[in-house]
């Protein structure tokens, strides 16, 4: 796992942490990590032999800071080095804390978009009362238009039913209601495309969902949404379940999500990641690969070529 080394609120010290834990949790796990060559002294120091010939350094000096243009995701940084690295095949995934812009600007660059996917999707996984829900986009993508949100609708189906093992997953649309013709323009003219569309994995669109459906998930498996929604929907359920003393039953609302519609395995963590985060994002990350989560994903794309959107107003009464 190619591990961004500077990249969060907090780096380079959390992410040691983070790395640190993984590698002693994962007997398995071989880390790349991507930064200075001095920011990785302390955990060297703390690895005995057998641990630290699981870990190397590839040396980068510059982060991208969160309020940098994504462009800079081009300039000899850490997260350009990681994908560089994942794409000569060094690392078979990568982990960043770091500006998500630049990250998936990074990623879509350099490892490439998979066929009739312009806009990769970030994909978490929210606990809810009667199961996790597969919550995307939670920040790639923050003014799609409605074809974006139908073909994120069919990037969650596929990971629903490949990574978290889902037999025909059920599929909503974010709204304010679930009548037919609620909310805005952009959900208007994606419902109808999505009552039409076939969805991999079996997968069957429920139609519109509100905001509790998420907490709740006797719904929907998989919620779409814009990247602007779906991220302050994420951060606020994360902090409602602090409010709470917890979540439900299934774990806490991740601070880590999964890119998709790029040809390698990238996982995001949260800018604000903690030293947990960053080893359950690194954890997120092996688990995907030795899933093949990836590669799965997009052979049901491949099988699921159906679907076709415009941006024609659709006539609501």
């Amino acid at each position: 796992m190619a591990v961004d080394l500077l990249g969060g609120d907090e780096a380079p010290a959390v992410v040691v942490g983070g790395a640190l834990q993984a590698v002693r949790a994962d007997p398995d796990l071989h880390l790349l990590l991507v930064g200075p060559t001095e920011a990785a002294g302390a955990l060297f120091d703390a690895l005995d032999p057998a641990e630290r010939a699981r870990v190397t350094v590839r040396p980068a000096e510059a982060a991208v800071d969160m309020a940098d243009d994504l462009t800079a995701a081009r300039a000899d940084t850490t997260i350009r080095a990681a994908v560089a690295a994942v794409r000569s095949g060094q690392a078979d995934a990568l982990v960043s804390a770091g500006s998500t812009g630049a990250t998936v600007t990074a990623a879509a660059l350099g490892l490439g978009r998979w066929p009739e996917v312009r806009r990769p999707a970030l994909v978490a996984a929210l606990p809810a009362v009667a199961g996790a829900v597969v919550l995307l986009d939670v920040g790639g993508t923050l003014e799609p238009s409605a074809a974006t949100l139908a073909r994120h609708a069919v990037l969650g189906a596929a990971y629903a039913a490949v990574a978290h093992g889902l037999a025909a997953p059920r599929v909503g649309l974010l709204s304010v209601g679930t009548e037919p013709g609620k909310g805005d323009r952009v959900r208007r003219l994606t419902d109808p495309v999505l009552s039409a569309a076939e969805l991999p994995g079996d997968a069957r669109y429920v139609g519109l969902v509100e905001g509790y459906d998420i907490c709740l998930g006797a719904r929907a498996d998989v919620v779409v949404t814009d990247g602007f929604t779906g991220n302050v929907l994420l951060k606020a359920v994360e902090s409602a379940y602090a409010m709470a003393g917890g979540p439900p039953p299934g774990g806490a609302a991740p601070r880590a999500a999964t890119l998709l519609g790029v040809a390698g395995t990238v996982v995001v963590c949260h800018g604000a990641a903690r030293t947990d985060d960053i080893a359950s994002g690194i954890a997120l990350a092996a688990r995907l690969w030795r899933q093949d989560a990836v590669e799965r994903v997009a052979a049901l794309l491949a099988e699921n070529r159906t679907l076709c959107t415009t941006d024609i107003e659709v006539r609501t009464s």
